[in-house]
């Protein structure tokens, strides 16, 4: 962030979401037995489509705006829990099943989750932006959204905000992602801010990353490895 509060611009999101699940009840009779293989068919349909938009995979016309008080709350950056090695088995996870070696990953991680700001805190239409000690604050208002494509061929869904009164220097925009493309309450999200909106879209190697500021790091531990 400019002036007050230094940073670099967040970018592309990358972190995990949270699925729906749930178990059929069995039924003894025919008709439950229909009733409730309907009722599978449906929701591991639903569950299918929440994968493929959390993996990127979505249609246009299934993109809403979405309002700031999907990201109410306190927030806290990932970033410290990266650097102290409390996230190590997230990278040593994502070394067995994935194409880079645990240190690789950390690195990769270390680009990503980068960031001075290590609070968050969003309420009402205020954003405030906590980096040590320093504390400074805008008012937003939504500015649409943009839809990315990438390298991979899978696409992302930015929510941008532009900052219409407060501190000179808080962001002019700040734009969240969260693999979510509809209004929904967000468990975790990646903000990037900054006051040129055109240049915020095309970062996409740093992405700053807030979980709840309730959590410690055991359970913001258990929330990466469980998805």
């Amino acid at each position: 962030m400019q002036r007050a509060i230094t940073t670099q611009i967040g970018a592309l999101a990358l972190g995990s979401m949270l699925f729906f699940a749930a178990a059929a009840v069995a039924q003894t009779s025919d008709a439950g037995h229909d009733h409730s293989h309907g009722h599978d068919h449906a929701h591991e349909h639903k569950d299918a489509a929440q994968e493929a938009i959390h993996n990127g995979y979505f249609e246009d016309d299934q993109v809403r705006d979405r309002p700031l008080s999907d990201w109410q709350g306190d927030w806290q950056s990932v970033y410290p829990y990266l650097r102290d090695g409390t996230l190590d088995p997230v990278m040593a996870h994502k070394a067995e099943h994935g194409d880079k070696t645990a240190e690789e990953y950390r690195a990769y991680y270390e680009a990503g989750y980068k960031t001075d700001v290590d609070r968050i805190t969003i309420e009402g239409d205020r954003v405030s932006f906590r980096s040590g000690d320093a504390v400074v604050s805008g008012q937003y208002a939504g500015d649409g959204h943009e839809i990315l494509t990438y390298a991979k061929g899978n696409r992302g869904v930015r929510y941008v905000f532009r900052k219409t009164a407060g501190d000179e220097a808080a962001p002019q925009f700040i734009q969240f992602s969260d693999h979510r493309i509809a209004p929904e309450k967000a468990d975790h999200y990646h903000l990037y801010w900054g006051d040129d909106r055109a240049a915020l879209l095309q970062e996409v190697t740093n992405w700053p990353t807030y979980y709840p500021a309730s959590l410690d790091g055991a359970q913001i531990l258990a929330e990466m490895m469980a998805h």
